[in-house]
C-alpha cells in the first residue's frame, strides 16, 4: 500500500514538472521582450556586417587610387611592385576589419571579451617571439617593395651576391647570377644594396700604346675609330671622351677613353670600344707594314740599279780600250 502511494506521488511530481517545463517554454516563446531583443540584436549584427563590407570596399578603392597615382607619377614605377603593395595593404585592412567585426558580433551575444582579448594578446606575443626571423623578413620585404629599392629585372649586389632580380617576395628575394646560379636571399639579411640599373653607367677603357707611336697620331686614330659608335651600339649614349694619357712608362703609355652608356650596359659598351680601337690599330699596323715593305722594295730596286750602274762603267771602259787598240793597229 505504501509503495503504491509513493509511486502515485512520484508520478504526480513528474506530471507537475512536465507541466511546469511546458509553462516555461510557453512563457519563453511568448516573451515579447526577448523576441524584441533578438530582433534588434540580429539587425545590429546585420548592420555590423554590412558596414564592415562597405568600409573594406571604400578602403580598397582608396588604396587602388593611391597606387594608380603613384604609378603615373613615377618614371621608374613597376606595376608588379605596386600591385604587391596594394595587395598587402588590402589584406591587412581585411584582417583588421574582420577581427573588429567578430568582436562586435560576440559582444552582441554577451560574451566577455576581456579574457578573449588577453588570450589573443598572449598567443600573438608567443608567436612573435617564436618567429622573429620570419617577422623580420616580412617587414623588410614590405619596405623593400614600398620604398622602391629595386625591381624585378634590376641587377643588384647585396653582400657577396650579385645578379638579376627574378622575384621579390615579402619573405625572400631571388637573384640569378651571370653564371647561372640562383640565389634565394631572406629579406631580413639584406642590409646594403647596390643597384646597377637605376642610373646611366660609365664605361672606361684603357688603351696601351707602344712608346714609339706618336701621341697625336694615336689620338687621331682612336678618335676616327670611335666615330659613329653610338649608332653601331645602342648601349652607348654619346660619342666617347678621349681623356688622354692615363699612365706611362719606358715601354708604353696608356690612353683612357670614357663613354656614357645605358644602365647595366658597361661591359657591352667597353667591349664595343675595345673592338673598334683594336680593328683600327690592326688596320693601321697593316698599312704601316705595307708601307715599310714598299719602301724596302724601292730601296732594294735602287740598290740594284746602283749596282748595275757601277758594273756598267768598267764594261764601257774595257770596250773603249779595245776600240782604241784596234784604231792604233
Amino acid at each position: 500500500m505504501n509503495k503504491w502511494l509513493l509511486e502515485a506521488e512520484s508520478s504526480d511530481n513528474a506530471v507537475e514538472q512536465v507541466v511546469h517545463f511546458k509553462d516555461k517554454v510557453w512563457e519563453w516563446v511568448t516573451d515579447a521582450n526577448m523576441w524584441a531583443n533578438v530582433l534588434f540584436s540580429g539587425l545590429r549584427i546585420l548592420l555590423i556586417i554590412v558596414l564592415t563590407r562597405v568600409i573594406i570596399k571604400v578602403v580598397y578603392q582608396i588604396i587602388d587610387r593611391s597606387m594608380e597615382r603613384e604609378t603615373r607619377g613615377r618614371l621608374l614605377a613597376n606595376s608588379r611592385r605596386f600591385s604587391t603593395v596594394g595587395g598587402l595593404l588590402k589584406n591587412v585592412v581585411t584582417v583588421i576589419c574582420n577581427f573588429v567585426m567578430i568582436m562586435l558580433i560576440l559582444s552582441e551575444f554577451n560574451f566577455n571579451l576581456g579574457p578573449l582579448l588577453a588570450g589573443a594578446g598572449v598567443v600573438g606575443l608567443a608567436i612573435g617571439f617564436g618567429a622573429q626571423s620570419l617577422v623580420k623578413d616580412v617587414i623588410t620585404g614590405f619596405f623593400i617593395i614600398f620604398e622602391d629599392q629595386f625591381a624585378v629585372g634590376d641587377v643588384i649586389q647585396t653582400g657577396t651576391y650579385k645578379g638579376t632580380v627574378e622575384m621579390i617576395g615579402l619573405r625572400t628575394t631571388r637573384l640569378l647570377s651571370t653564371t647561372g646560379e640562383v640565389h634565394i636571399i631572406p629579406n631580413g639579411t639584406i642590409v646594403n644594396v647596390t643597384n646597377y640599373s637605376l642610373a646611366n653607367a660609365l664605361a672606361v677603357v684603357d688603351v696601351p700604346v707602344k712608346i714609339e707611336r706618336g701621341l697625336e697620331t694615336t689620338l687621331a686614330l682612336i678618335g676616327e675609330a670611335l666615330q659613329g659608335i653610338e649608332e653601331r651600339n645602342e648601349n652607348i649614349l654619346a660619342y666617347p671622351n678621349i681623356l688622354g694619357i692615363q699612365s706611362m712608362n719606358t715601354s708604353e703609355y696608356v690612353i683612357r677613353v670614357a663613354a656614357n652608356c645605358q644602365p647595366n650596359a658597361r661591359d657591352a659598351a667597353q667591349r664595343q670600344i675595345q673592338s673598334d680601337i683594336k680593328q683600327a690599330l690592326e688596320k693601321q699596323t697593316a698599312l704601316e707594314e705595307a708601307e715599310a715593305e714598299r719602301k724596302a722594295r724601292e730601296l732594294e730596286a735602287q740598290a740594284e740599279e746602283a749596282a748595275s750602274a757601277v758594273g756598267a762603267i768598267p764594261r764601257r771602259q774595257v770596250a773603249a780600250a779595245q776600240e782604241g787598240e784596234k784604231g792604233e793597229n
